[in-house]
């Protein structure tokens, strides 16, 4: 079994309180309320910001210009293309990128995006790989699980931008990407030893992004 199935298997239920969240089912039926959606994305925007300081990071600590180069893709799919949405997504609301950056950080944003860069100080690119993996890997599951329900892709569905963009064929190579890369690492400097160390980062990267959708829910 590969390192990343490895440790959501051994983190199911943790996993599926992030993937299978009130906050996701409410994007796919179309029934969560718009204040919800707006506060998540805000926050979510601000977030994409230290998630790119992350990738940056991650450049540093690369051993070969291969992680480098995925590192400074990864960053920049954030910056260019994945912030990209979530202004689009404000502006049709009527909230402009100065507004959305000069909002103050929720504490379960906080408490996430600082968990990962810290774990990235302390640790080597394994480590801060399976700390960003709930996210790069996790949200192109619950893009393609929500596609498949009835009526998600439908232009009725307020959210179907939304789900379009992390279920599309570009977000789940990233995904796949990154799946296919924790493995790569963890072939060369995983051991029987560290693994309950990493297991560790996954969970609780895992908790803190299901801490995240709960935070958009709380208006």
């Amino acid at each position: 079994m590969s390192l990343f199935n490895s440790l959501k298997n051994d983190n199911l239920e943790t996993w599926h309180s992030y993937t299978k969240h009130e906050f996701v089912q409410g994007l796919g039926d179309g029934t969560l309320p718009i204040a919800a959606f707006k506060k998540y994305l805000v926050q979510d925007y601000l977030f994409l910001i230290e998630f790119a300081r992350a990738y940056a990071l991650g450049m540093y600590k690369s051993t070969d210009l291969v992680q480098m180069r995925k590192c400074l893709s990864s960053a920049k799919g954030i910056l260019e293309v994945e912030m990209s949405l979530h202004i689009r997504l404000c502006e049709s609301w009527g909230l402009s990128e100065n507004e959305i950056v000069a909002t103050p950080e929720e504490p379960a944003n906080l408490a996430y995006t600082r968990y990962v860069l810290d774990t990235a100080m302390k640790g080597d690119m394994l480590d801060l790989k399976v700390a960003l993996a709930p996210c790069a890997i996790g949200y192109g599951e619950i893009g393609a699980e929500l596609a498949k329900q009835d009526g998600a892709l439908d232009t009725s569905n307020p959210y179907a931008e939304w789900i379009k963009e992390y279920s599309s064929d570009e977000y789940q190579e990233l995904a796949a990407d990154a799946v296919k890369e924790i493995d790569d690492l963890g072939a060369l400097y995983a051991t029987d030893a560290r693994y309950a160390k990493l297991s560790r980062i996954f969970r609780e990267a895992t908790r803190l992004e299901a801490n995240f959708w709960q935070m958009g829910l709380e208006l």
